[in-house]
């Protein structure tokens, strides 16, 4: 029966690799620069783990649902030359994001994704002082049904350097991002010059859940019927 089994499996779950399933980039642009743009002052948003600063963004699951694997984050330490991240907190709350359910959570260590661009000022293109790293964050699979959730992320980096900031969507499009600030209530960002709210970047890895076609579940059990006949008459 353990061969039934595995058959059972492989078609109702699917045999899928983990691939993207959401981007609320982009981090940079052209020349791999996140450009402040005038009246916007703010170059990246707390996100520190040790100060208890925690970002949040939401984003929706569609269909019959995910099984999240891994998280890509992007962030900076000013001054750092090389990747300076040890780890994340994170959680992903289902409703509110102040009052809601949290689905799962942890604290996970990262890996260096590479360089990806430069948090710059338009007159400072060449300023490579705000290296923004992906950080690739593998967490423990999360079983994720149709619905809209919030993902929260605090960062642990060097106490070298100054951060961990999280800079803005390069495209500074408004949006519902929000901040915790010292473990106290999430609330809207809001750009410190231009009052304007921010979407912050992250993607999200892991399968897309499969629901077989009604063909597809009457050949399994047509197959496994007549295993088992098979396996009956050979007993």
């Amino acid at each position: 029966m353990k061969k039934l089994a595995i058959i059972a499996a492989l078609v109702l779950t699917g045999t899928a690799q983990a691939a993207e399933l959401f981007d609320n980039g982009p981090v940079v642009g052209p020349l791999l620069r996140s450009v402040l743009k005038a009246p916007s002052t703010t170059f990246g948003f707390g996100a520190q783990t040790t100060a208890g600063n925690t970002v949040a963004d939401d984003f929706t699951v569609g269909g019959a649902g995910w099984t999240l694997s891994d998280i890509d984050l992007f962030a900076y330490q000013t001054g750092a030359g090389a990747f300076s991240f040890t780890d994340v907190t994170w959680s992903i709350v289902s409703g509110d994001i102040n009052g809601g359910s949290v689905v799962a959570s942890g604290t996970t260590a990262v890996t260096d994704g590479g360089l990806v661009g430069y948090r710059v000022t338009r007159g400072g293109l060449l300023d490579k002082s705000r290296a923004i790293y992906d950080i690739k964050a593998d967490i423990d699979d999360v079983t994720l049904d149709a619905g809209t959730y919030w993902l929260t992320w605090s960062l642990t980096g060097s106490d070298a350097f100054s951060g961990p900031w999280v800079p803005p969507t390069q495209d500074a499009r408004p949006g519902n991002a929000q901040q915790s600030i010292a473990g106290g209530p999430f609330a809207t960002l809001l750009d410190a010059g231009s009052g304007v709210t921010s979407e912050l970047p992250f993607v999200l890895n892991g399968t897309v859940s499969a629901v077989p076609e009604p063909a597809t579940l009457l050949s399994l059990s047509a197959g496994l019927a007549l295993l088992a006949l098979r396996r009956r008459r050979q007993a």
